[in-house]
């Protein structure tokens, strides 16, 4: 295990000191969304040069796993071995039908600013009792409605290890994250997409699943204020973004606590970044036109995603 990084003391005075209730106003449920603005999201459209795009996202999991208590399901409602069944005006057709659990440590999705709680609380110091057995009235996945353009940068900290993936348990320092930024050449700045590569989607292709809170590399309480400071809109990791097992005594996922429900930023769990990294080496070029697409589901915590990087 990595050296312990504190207690949940610790988190909890962290998370003051890095708090974005009210920066916003008193009913502002978007968080960091707000710092990608129209001039933004314009300015990343234009690093679009030859048009090759690139899939975040992992195949939906359909298959039970160590990682993956809850397969996504997926049953056919009309096929076409059992043709005959469905005539329109003379054609035949096939379809399907399928449920997904967005959380968890399987499938690419997006966490709305509900999904962690605190003291009774969520994100910009809305009660917990808002997020209703029928769904979330507040913070919910519809803050990305519309969908949600920036720059995306992708720090590729395996490669700056110079190793095809982290082993699990491995952290990721301030250090860490400035390394990779001098590496490719690149800043992270206000209303970036920050993708953090730690290449566990080419570990587990290579050596199948294993149980996450067994290990998985992530980031160290040290990179909040850093993340903060950089004023990052959205951040996304291979893995969940919180170290794995917690080094932090009495705080099993402290960077979700502190960055969901504090600082307001939405969180991209389970990317796929190898095919990305490539892209990005290829060119030598660590930044690129993000598209996010959540599902408009009112009162939603989370939403699966396929982000797409656009060069």
């Amino acid at each position: 295990m990595a050296e312990s990084q504190g207690t949940r003391a610790d988190v909890d005075a962290l998370a003051q000191q890095l708090s974005n209730w009210g920066r916003w106003g008193d009913d502002d449920e978007r968080g960091t969304l707000n710092f990608i603005t129209p001039e933004t999201a314009a300015a990343a459209a234009a690093l679009v040069q030859d048009g090759v795009s690139v899939s975040c996202a992992l195949e939906l999991a359909k298959a039970p796993a160590a990682d993956n208590p809850t397969p996504v399901m997926h049953m056919m409602t009309l096929a076409g071995d059992a043709s005959g069944q469905s005539r329109i005006a003379g054609l035949e057709s096939t379809g399907d039908y399928f449920a997904i659990a967005p959380h968890g440590m399987a499938n690419t999705h997006i966490d709305a600013l509900c999904h962690i709680l605190d003291q009774g609380k969520m994100y910009n110091g809305f009660d917990a009792s808002e997020v209703l057995s029928t769904g979330a009235m507040r913070n919910s996945i519809m803050a990305g409605e519309n969908g949600i353009v920036s720059r995306g940068v992708l720090l590729d900290i395996a490669a700056l290890k110079g190793v095809d993936w982290l082993e699990p348990g491995a952290p990721i320092s301030v250090a860490d994250l400035e390394a990779a930024e001098a590496r490719q050449n690149v800043q992270v700045r206000s209303g970036d997409i920050l993708l953090i590569r730690t290449g566990r989607d080419t570990r587990r292709e290579a050596e199948g699943a294993w149980p996450p809170f067994q290990g998985m590399a992530g980031l160290m309480l040290e990179t909040l204020p850093w993340l903060r400071e950089r004023e990052v809109a959205i951040l996304g990791c291979d893995g969940i973004s919180d170290l794995l097992p917690s080094n932090v005594e009495g705080s099993p996922l402290p960077i979700h606590h502190i960055i969901i429900t504090y600082m307001g930023v939405h969180l991209i769990d389970n990317a796929r970044l190898g095919p990305l990294g490539a892209a990005c080496a290829e060119r030598n070029r660590w930044e690129f036109l993000l598209t996010i697409a959540p599902l408009r589901l009112a009162g939603g915590t989370a939403s699966p995603i396929n982000p797409i990087a656009l060069f």
